[in-house]
């Protein structure tokens, strides 16, 4: 890389200097090169003497090598497009993307909770779609969304952390910021019959608000409490003490059987009305009946924590920590699955509550095992040459999680091109990865020329109304995170 200014003086009297502007001649970026930290460094030798807009000595309108104190509006937009993303823990971006592409994975499969499906099929297709099927769902059903959580939690201290650097207190304008969230929901929830986990996290988060000032063994001691899932536990002991208690019926699968009904009639309006009302009370409920809503809290916290302890970033104490964390998981994976199995063959009661908390466990250290894993296959260069492009994924993550279900309901909805009686699992997920390849190529193009992606350049902007001055973007932001 080459910096060149062009000075104006007259004669060799450097007090005769009018105006210094800068040329930034820029013939490579190395991925190796820490273009912040040579920006400052020179511009620190350059600010040593008594002029801060020292140049080299000369005469006439020449070009020197040249870098200035406080470079103008052109340079600084250069630096903050090409070294925002070495100030951003890449693992975590490539991580986050790895989560919104197994989500959208998962719900291809679901038909964006419209299950229609073709009537009859080959054989051989027949068995093939069971395998993607089993594949599919095994991998990524319920750990995409809780590495999702895990990372909302991880980048709420980000944020915290770079205000309380700061001298401020970033809690209330995380509320506001979930309000935000609440509008996005609602604009995610338009297009996904019943399926919406942003109003989810608008309504668990303030569990991070609350437990901002706790102490690292209480945040730790939180979230192992929450993730321990104890309102199961609750009416699995209650019910053992009286056989006719019962969990509340929230009347779930006829919620769904609803929305299904409305999205078959391919009424558009009716579809936007139904998703916005019906549509979010039967995902909140769903959340509340499956375990999930205590469990999100927990990964808040448990993400919040990981963001304490700098787990993220490279050394080598971490990476032991992580390979620890992926010989637990790993163990513990196969009995909690068992149990699971076992617990879901008693009563009703037993596989509402101990069913549901073997299930959400043995989840949880299947995606402790994905995490860890990919953390640290991503310390070595080629897998993280391989998976690169998933950084620019998640860094517009909540852009792309949106996108996903405006364009999975033009896919499959009546009121769209409506294939979902045409696919099985296998073309689903072929629509799926197609779906994946277009908008990891556009956010490459965006992101050439833009720090954030269109949603998270607005929640962003709007997040800091009113604030006198407006921070960049943390490290490893993306969908929880501008």
């Amino acid at each position: 890389m080459r910096y060149t200014a062009r000075r104006s003086v007259s004669g060799r009297n450097p007090a005769g200097f009018r105006r210094v502007s800068v040329l930034l001649i820029v013939s490579k970026i190395e991925k190796s090169a820490d273009i912040r930290k040579q920006f400052v460094r020179r511009a620190g030798r350059n600010a040593a003497g008594k002029g801060k807009r020292a140049v080299r000595e000369g005469s006439g309108n020449r070009t020197f090598p040249y870098i200035c104190t406080v470079p103008h509006n052109e340079a600084t937009r250069f630096m903050e497009l090409h070294t925002d993303a070495k100030s951003r823990i890449e693992a975590v971006d490539a991580l986050r993307g790895f989560a919104v592409m197994a989500i959208l994975l998962v719900h291809n499969l679901e038909h964006f909770i419209f299950p229609v499906y073709p009537a009859d099929s080959a054989g051989w297709l027949g068995t093939l779609d069971q395998g993607v099927s089993d594949v599919v769902f095994s991998l990524f059903a319920g750990k995409a969304y809780a590495i999702f959580a895990l990372l909302f939690g991880f980048t709420f201290h980000i944020q915290a952390d770079r205000r309380k650097r700061e001298g401020r207190d970033f809690g209330y304008r995380f509320l506001w910021r979930l309000v935000l969230l609440a509008g996005f929901a609602a604009l995610n929830a338009a297009f996904f019959p019943a399926g919406d986990v942003l109003l989810l996290f608008v309504a668990v988060g303030p569990v991070l608000f609350l437990t901002r000032r706790w102490s690292d063994g209480a945040l730790l001691a939180a979230a192992v409490v929450l993730l321990s899932q104890p309102v199961e536990w609750y009416h699995c002991f209650a019910s053992l003490a009286d056989p006719a208690h019962r969990l509340p019926d929230f009347g779930v699968d006829a919620l769904y059987a609803e929305a299904a009904e409305y999205t078959k009639a391919g009424d558009f309006g009716r579809f936007l009305a139904g998703n916005l009302t019906l549509g979010q009370k039967a995902s909140l409920l769903w959340a509340v009946n499956a375990g999930r809503f205590v469990q999100t809290a927990g990964l808040f916290l448990l993400g919040c924590y990981i963001g304490r302890k700098r787990l993220f970033e490279p050394s080598g104490e971490h990476f032991r920590v992580w390979v620890r964390i992926l010989i637990c998981a790993s163990v513990a994976f196969a009995p909690l699955y068992t149990l699971r199995q076992t617990a879901m063959e008693g009563d009703a009661i037993v596989r509402q509550t101990v069913g549901t908390v073997f299930d959400m466990w043995q989840k949880l250290a299947f995606t402790l095992v994905l995490v860890a894993s990919f953390v640290l296959s991503y310390r070595n260069g080629k897998f993280a040459e391989a998976v690169g492009g998933l950084r620019f994924y998640g860094r517009m993550s909540l852009t792309n999680y949106i996108a996903q279900s405006v364009l999975g309901a033009f896919v499959y909805f009546p009121f769209g091109l409506y294939l979902a009686p045409h696919c099985g699992y296998t073309a689903s997920l072929a629509i799926g990865l197609l779906i994946f390849l277009l908008q990891m190529r556009f956010c490459k193009r965006w992101l050439s020329g833009h720090r954030q992606g269109p949603l998270e350049y607005v929640w962003h902007r709007w997040t800091w109304l009113g604030a006198k001055q407006t921070p960049g973007n943390p490290a490893g932001s993306g969908f929880s995170g501008n």
